[in-house]
C-alpha cells in the first residue's frame, strides 16, 4: 500500500482521535451494553442491539483511524523552506480576474478542511499550485470551468 503524506500536527490529532475513542468512546459504550444485558431477555432488547451496533461501528472506524495513521507518511513542515509550492506549504493566492487573495495550506487528505483554507494535496487547486514559484499562474479546471490563480506568497509555518 501507498504511504500517504500527513504533516505532525495532523499526525498528532488523528492519535488524539483515537485515544479519545478508545478512552472515553469505547467504555461508554461498553457500559451502554451492559445496561441494556441488564435489563434481560437480549431477543427483543433494542437498547442492546443499538449499543452492539455503535460498538460494530465504534471498531471501524479505530481500526481505520489505526490504518491511516500506519500508513501516514509524517512530513515536518517546520524542515521545510524554499519558493516553491510542496506539501505542507502555505500558500497566498490571487484570483487572476478579481484579484481576490485567499490562503491555502497544502495538507494530507485527513487534514483537508476548506473552512480552514486546508486543502489536500490531491485537491485540484493543489495539483495546480505545486510546484509553482511566486509570481507564476496556476490554472486549475473546475467544474464551472478553468479558473487561474498568480502566486503571491510562499512560506512554510507550523500552524495547527
Amino acid at each position: 500500500m501507498e504511504r500517504s503524506p500527513m504533516t505532525e500536527s495532523g499526525y498528532k490529532a488523528l492519535q488524539a482521535e483515537v485515544q479519545r475513542l478508545k478512552g472515553i468512546e469505547r467504555p461508554r459504550i461498553v457500559k451502554a451494553i451492559e445496561e441494556a444485558r441488564a435489563h434481560g431477555d437480549l431477543s427483543e432488547n433494542a437498547e442492546y442491539h443499538a449499543a452492539k451496533e455503535e460498538q460494530g461501528l465504534l471498531e471501524a472506524r479505530i481500526r481505520q483511524m489505526e490504518g491511516r495513521l500506519a500508513m501516514a507518511q509524517v512530513i515536518d513542515v517546520s524542515k521545510l523552506s524554499g519558493d516553491k509550492v510542496v506539501f505542507g506549504a502555505t500558500v497566498v493566492i490571487a484570483d487572476a480576474d478579481s484579484d481576490e487573495e485567499r490562503v491555502v495550506t497544502i495538507v494530507g487528505e485527513d487534514e483537508a478542511n476548506a473552512d480552514d483554507g486546508k486543502i489536500s494535496f490531491q485537491s485540484p487547486l493543489a495539483r495546480a499550485l505545486i510546484g509553482k514559484k511566486v509570481d507564476d499562474f496556476a490554472k486549475v479546471r473546475l467544474p464551472q470551468g478553468e479558473k487561474e490563480y498568480e502566486v503571491r506568497e510562499v512560506r512554510f509555518e507550523l500552524g495547527e
